[in-house]
């Protein structure tokens, strides 16, 4: 696990990490979800892989899940208090109101995150892998939601946003480095 950038906001962490979000020394992850939280493949496959089959049961009790809320579940056998499904929008080029459905999932799981109790959560990119919502403009709308967060009060001490892939890790650090 490597930290490629961080920032500190009100007390509280964001950093960015380069890992397997299954390996994350966090409390409960994020799921980048469907609304039917189907977990084929993605990152929504490899969690429910790694967790066993009880993350999709419960999971299908719960289907289907609003584009732009979330939902969790038990982290089946991995090692966190829960698993968070956030499902974000497919990008279908920007005028359909993706910015403000993606800025809601991860709001959304940010403040179920809280409600746990939680401290401590790892989420990946929402909606920058099949979903095919581009990575900058992904990555300026989830890095403002988790800074808005943050900025407030609650039981959040650190979030992170995780990336498994180097290239992608690399990217996604040239692009928060440039923000403000």
């Amino acid at each position: 696990m490597t930290v490629l950038w961080e920032k500190e906001i009100n007390g509280k962490w964001f950093r960015l990490v380069e890992n397997s979000i299954v390996a994350e020394p966090v409390e409960a992850i994020v799921n980048a979800a469907n609304e039917n939280l189907a977990h084929g493949g993605g990152v929504a496959g490899l969690i429910s892989r790694a967790g066993g089959p009880q993350i999709q049961r419960e999971s299908d009790r719960l289907a289907p899940v609003k584009t732009g809320t979330a939902v969790h579940t038990s982290a089946g056998t991995l090692p966190f208090r829960a698993v968070i499904h956030a499902v974000g929008p497919v990008w279908r080029g920007g005028g359909r109101g993706e910015a403000e459905l993606l800025t809601s999932a991860v709001r959304s799981a940010l403040s179920l995150a809280a409600e746990l109790g939680l401290e401590r959560i790892s989420l990946p990119a929402i909606s920058t892998g099949i979903f095919g919502y581009p990575l900058a403009p992904a990555i300026e709308v989830i890095a403002g939601a988790v800074t808005r967060f943050l900025q407030g009060e609650s039981a959040l001490r650190e979030v992170r946003l995780c990336e498994f892939s180097p290239a992608k890790a690399g990217e996604i650090a040239a692009i928060l480095r440039s923000r403000p």
